[in-house]
């Protein structure tokens, strides 16, 4: 995530806190609403980061919830598969 908001701030100043603000805005919500992820595979669930081309993976677990990946949407989709 470093890189990708080290990445923003160089396209534009201030943009690589906005995307972290907005993980962390979306890494609540998941805290906050665990099923209003939508179910991609399996037990595995998405929720978009707004303004971003990110998405964060998870699932619920009995003990609380496990971030599988915190992926850009713009590349290597499916290569995430395996850490479930």
């Amino acid at each position: 995530m470093n890189e990708s908001a080290q990445f923003y701030n160089s396209e534009c100043p201030g943009l690589g806190s906005a995307f972290l603000d907005e993980v962390e805005r979306c890494t609540r919500a998941i805290v906050d609403y665990p099923e209003a992820g939508s179910l991609i595979l399996g037990s595995v669930r998405r929720r978009l980061v707004l303004r971003f081309p990110y998405a964060i993976l998870y699932t619920i677990k009995q003990n609380g919830l496990r971030v599988l990946v915190v992926m850009n949407l713009k590349r290597r989709p499916m290569y995430w598969v395996g850490r479930e």
